[in-house]
């Protein structure tokens, strides 16, 4: 008679990753609005609010001042909302929020990491579903 030995089994991941709403916080009116929208959909989604500032390019990589205006704004939407826990917060440099940019108007992104290539494109819309009388 042989031994059997167990499966082990690698690390298993979920089918999809939760869905990311990538939102420009630029300080304006419309960026406040906008961001305050994100968190009502993450919550009905189940999603992660990534809030992003761009980086101006007269303040220097890092800029301690743009990061403390991104996360009062942040705060603020959080209070109004009610929503916690499904916000991060990203401070990027214009080159590379503008890759992600060009990628949602049918540009192509490719993620290269150690482990792979990625192609990352717009989501196609779906057509509207006709559903069918029973019996039909």
């Amino acid at each position: 008679m042989t031994d059997v030995e167990p499966i082990r089994l690698g690390h298993l991941r979920p089918r999809r990753q939760p869905p990311a709403l990538l939102v420009d916080v630029d300080g304006s009116p419309s960026a406040y609005r906008s961001l305050v929208w994100a968190l009502h959909e993450a919550a009905r989604r189940e999603a992660t609010v990534v809030a992003a500032c761009v980086l101006d390019e007269s303040a220097g990589a890092g800029s301690a001042a743009t990061r403390d205006r991104l996360e009062a704004q942040v705060l603020r939407a959080i209070a109004e909302t009610g929503v916690h826990g499904r916000v991060r917060t990203a401070v990027l440099e214009r080159p590379v929020f503008d890759a992600l940019a060009g990628a949602t108007r049918g540009g192509d992104l490719v993620l290269v990491t150690g482990t792979g290539k990625t192609l990352l494109r717009p989501a196609v819309p779906r057509p509207p579903v006709r559903r069918l009388a029973r019996g039909a």
